[in-house]
């Protein structure tokens, strides 16, 4: 595997190593041993899997601590733009983003630490997305912030005439207003 660092302190990009031949494609999703030697020690204990259509922006979503979580986040079929963040307060990169595009071609995944707001845009007719959690879902400290806060300027890659948000999502608070407990 490869394991690539973004701009953004503890938000890594995970390329695994993908077998092919004419019957197919094999790769190790996730392996506590071989993570755990390239210097992750999160142990993750939920597993989340969620569905979407062409267009579906869902997000930005975090926990607040001590609920926090970090997430492992891939796609199994499908094309999303995938955005991370960071929401600890004395970050060089606090109230940054990051995006990338993740597929089911290159399998690349994102590690996303606690501390950041997550978020994705469904690119293709539909997406399967999944995502191994450090700590399990506690609604008391479920919050979010407005995808389309004018602060953080997020391209969706999607026209904002064609996006589809939850109610929940569209009413959520810009990141000026937010609930922000975390430090760096």
């Amino acid at each position: 595997m490869k394991i690539t660092e973004t701009f953004i302190k503890g938000l890594l990009i995970i390329e695994p190593l993908i077998f092919e031949d004419e019957r197919g494609y094999f790769f190790e999703s996730y392996n506590k041993i071989r993570y755990f030697q390239n210097g992750f020690d999160t142990e993750f204990i939920q597993d989340n899997e969620s569905k979407s259509k062409k267009d579906v922006v869902r997000g930005l979503h975090y926990q607040l601590a001590p609920f926090a979580q970090s997430k492992l986040v891939r796609v199994v079929q499908g094309r999303v733009f995938d955005v991370a963040v960071d929401l600890r307060k004395g970050s060089p990169t606090y109230g940054k983003w990051y995006g990338l595009e993740l597929n089911d071609t290159d399998k690349k995944q994102l590690f996303i630490p606690q501390g950041f707001a997550h978020g994705f845009s469904i690119l293709s007719e539909t997406a399967i997305f999944s995502y191994k959690c450090d700590n399990i879902y506690n609604c008391e400290s479920e919050r979010s912030i407005n995808c389309n806060d004018p602060y953080l300027k997020i391209d969706w890659k999607i026209d904002p005439s064609q996006q589809i948000i939850s109610g929940k999502d569209k009413q959520a608070p810009f990141f000026e207003n937010a609930e922000i407990n975390f430090t760096f």
